[in-house]
């Protein structure tokens, strides 16, 4: 009767578990970032609300890369500088401890997080394959990566977190994000939601999908990184990924959620982000 009684503190232990080794290398000693009263956001700003849902950032950070991917010098600079065909999840891990030390760790935390990003983006360099040269500290290209993670994130928290948000507060964090942008070197930053849906439909012309950009999204849907949570919150979380994705952005990829099945994958992400807060409380 007693074990009884713990039930649900053990499983929320359980959960926690699975989901700390999702996102932390803890067979290496890594352990969550911990807050601090010091981070470059105040505790209680719109970036903590946002940042803080684990489903929704899941969500968000799947259609953000399948967003990134589109563009052919951010894909190249993966495809020709990362072992990400090797180790997918932990080139997803480092992101998503970058994200979590500039939101809630100390600010030199922060501020030494992204002085590392910018040190690796000086050697990530090289030629597309028509030619063209880039670099990962042109800006333009810095603010596409910038826009389409603020704009994922903030829809998935919207859809699965607050519906209800106002306009303003989306503004709200757009000016916050773009801290963290500048800090990176992108120009130009968006401040609003309005200046993010601009800059997103001023990058569509040099979109595309080749041979590559499918590779990519085929290893970031197979759910590798994911696969601690199981095998049906992997599932849903690339499903509602793809459902998140802007309509031109999923046609480009090839991707659909039928019309049918939409509901179902919302109403099954909504519970398991539920069940995550619940577990993390």
């Amino acid at each position: 009767m007693p074990d009884s009684l713990n039930l649900p503190e053990r499983l929320k232990s359980s959960i926690r578990t699975r989901v700390v080794r999702v996102f932390n290398d803890v067979d290496r000693g890594q352990a969550p970032v911990p807050r601090s009263d010091h981070a470059l956001f105040a505790p209680g700003s719109v970036v903590w609300r946002v940042h803080g849902d684990v489903g929704a950032m899941m969500v968000g950070g799947i259609a953000s890369l399948l967003l990134q991917m589109l563009h052919p010098a951010v894909l190249a600079g993966v495809w020709d500088h990362s072992n990400f065909r090797r180790d997918m999840h932990g080139r997803l891990r480092r992101t998503a401890r970058f994200i979590a030390e500039t939101t809630y760790a100390d600010r030199t935390q922060a501020e030494a997080a992204i002085a590392t990003v910018r040190r690796v983006h000086d050697h990530v360099s090289g030629t597309l394959p028509d030619g063209t040269p880039y670099t990962a500290n042109d800006p333009a290209l810095l603010a596409w990566v910038h826009v389409t993670e603020t704009s994922s994130f903030l829809d998935a928290w919207i859809r699965y977190g607050e519906p209800l948000m106002s306009l303003a507060e989306q503004d709200r964090y757009f000016a916050q994000m773009a801290q963290v942008g500048e800090a990176l070197g992108a120009h130009p930053l968006p401040r609003s939601r309005a200046e993010a849906r601009d800059l997103i439909a001023r990058m569509r012309s040099q979109l595309k999908v080749d041979a590559r950009t499918r590779e990519v999204a085929r290893l970031i849907l197979s759910g590798n990184s994911t696969s601690a949570l199981g095998d049906a919150p992997r599932k849903l979380a690339t499903q509602a990924a793809i459902d998140l994705l802007p309509d031109w952005a999923r046609r480009m990829h090839g991707l659909s959620v039928s019309p049918l099945g939409k509901p179902l994958v919302r109403a099954g992400t909504f519970g398991v982000a539920q069940t995550l807060r619940w577990a993390f409380r």
